[in-house]
């Protein structure tokens, strides 16, 4: 946790640099994709493929396109209870539709396999630590995560979210709701209480499987665009959570004792 929050308070000192003027880029964007075993092999597969899918569609190049530079730079890794060490797929900047193809084939290359416990944490401090090494200098930074349940593993989620957003960063969410909640009152709202964070952050639901490479498509256009979805919940900064943030630590503690 030290070395995460020292990251953390690293990228805070620049993030009112980064604000202050232009970029090289439209956005960073990390995707950190929720790859634990409480998703089955084929929806892990079809998740996958809504990430494929939504890279190489025309929407997602046409706002690439539509930005200040016309440039964005993407970075991809999967997480579970920790980030799994192989999956990091490094900062590749997208400008034209062969670059979008090119991220989007080595992502398709990729096996899927799944893995224990959930750390939403872990995957807001890699994200975050991606962006502080990062070569790139995004007019905006953003972190894409995307879940099926609660932080049950690593740092509590909330103080880490924190920090990244001290830090200048956005985090939208990807609420995976295939299945009835560990959160009560939903995942969704567990996000929107927990997980995101900065201005104009988001998070989307998928009631249905058939409904992810859509919801995925719809949430990066909105990233690269810096756009606001009206229906979804939104963290208001100041207020207390109505979600128990540690909810997920009390069941798997629960689990554990039983």
């Amino acid at each position: 946790m030290l070395i995460t929050l020292a990251v953390l308070m690293g990228l805070y000192g620049t993030a009112a640099l980064a604000q202050a003027g232009g970029g090289d880029v439209d956005v960073e964007l990390v995707l950190a994709v929720d790859t634990s075993r409480s998703m089955d092999y084929e929806e892990a597969r079809i998740q996958r493929e809504g990430y494929v899918e939504a890279l190489k569609h025309q929407e997602f190049i046409d706002a690439v396109k539509g930005g200040l530079t016309g440039r964005i730079a993407i970075s991809y890794f999967e997480w579970a209870g920790y980030v799994v060490p192989d999956s990091v797929i490094d900062w590749q900047v997208i400008a034209t539709e062969q670059d979008a193809l090119d991220f989007a084939g080595r992502l398709q290359a990729r096996p899927i396999n799944t893995y224990r416990r959930t750390s939403i944490s872990a995957a807001i401090g890699q994200g975050a630590a991606m962006i502080a090494s990062g070569p790139h200098d995004g007019m905006r930074k953003v972190i894409d995560v995307s879940g099926d349940g609660p932080n049950n593993a690593g740092d509590p989620v909330s103080p880490v979210r924190d920090k990244a957003m001290e830090a200048g960063i956005v985090i939208n969410g990807l609420a995976i709701m295939l299945r009835p909640a560990d959160a009560p009152g939903g995942l969704d709202k567990y996000y929107a209480d927990c997980v995101i964070g900065g201005p104009g952050s988001f998070v989307l639901p998928v009631h249905k499987i058939e409904d992810f490479a859509v919801a995925i498509r719809r949430k990066l256009v909105l990233e690269i665009s810096g756009l606001t979805p009206r229906e979804t919940v939104q963290r208001i900064a100041g207020n207390q959570p109505g979600s128990d943030c540690l909810i997920g630590e009390k069941q798997w503690l629960d689990l554990f004792d039983r």
